[in-house]
């Protein structure tokens, strides 16, 4: 397996991976607390305009989720996925310390940051991006170079 080969399983495993997760804490917004129930433990943190605020978290990381694992849009719903989980950090987590056990930041900026790579990366051979466009398909720097 060449190196390119190996980039894009690595981009692939990710991409699911941080998926998975994206989309257990947009499904948990929406299920388990229901809009309203966000809306009110967002109000509770501080969460500037608490009810739009709870419904762009739930649809960014539910449907930005799912966007990541078939890898389409990756640029665009990396960066939208990284202002999610900055949000959530500089309102909610920072106080708190580096541990999540502690309410900290550690897991939202993981997420972040595996959000923008994959923003820059792109989403790799494996994706339906490649399909619609090569370009879109080598991340941020490709189209920004176009």
């Amino acid at each position: 397996m060449n190196n390119a080969m190996l980039r894009d399983v690595a981009v692939l495993i990710a991409r699911v991976a941080l998926g998975v997760i994206f989309i257990a804490h947009g499904w948990q917004k929406f299920s388990e607390w229901g809009m309203s129930g966000t809306a009110g433990s967002f109000e509770q943190m501080g969460v500037p305009a608490p009810t739009v605020s709870a419904w762009f978290a739930a649809i960014v990381e539910l449907v930005g989720g799912a966007l990541l694992i078939v890898g389409l849009g990756v640029p665009v719903v990396g960066l939208l996925l990284l202002v999610n989980m900055l949000g959530a950090m500089f309102i909610v987590h920072l106080d708190s310390g580096i541990f999540a056990g502690e309410g900290g930041y550690e897991l939202v900026l993981a997420l972040g940051v595996g959000a923008l790579l994959l923003a820059a990366v792109g989403a790799g051979r494996f994706s339906v991006d490649q399909v619609v466009s090569p370009k879109l398909a080598q991340g941020a720097g490709a189209l920004v170079k176009a």
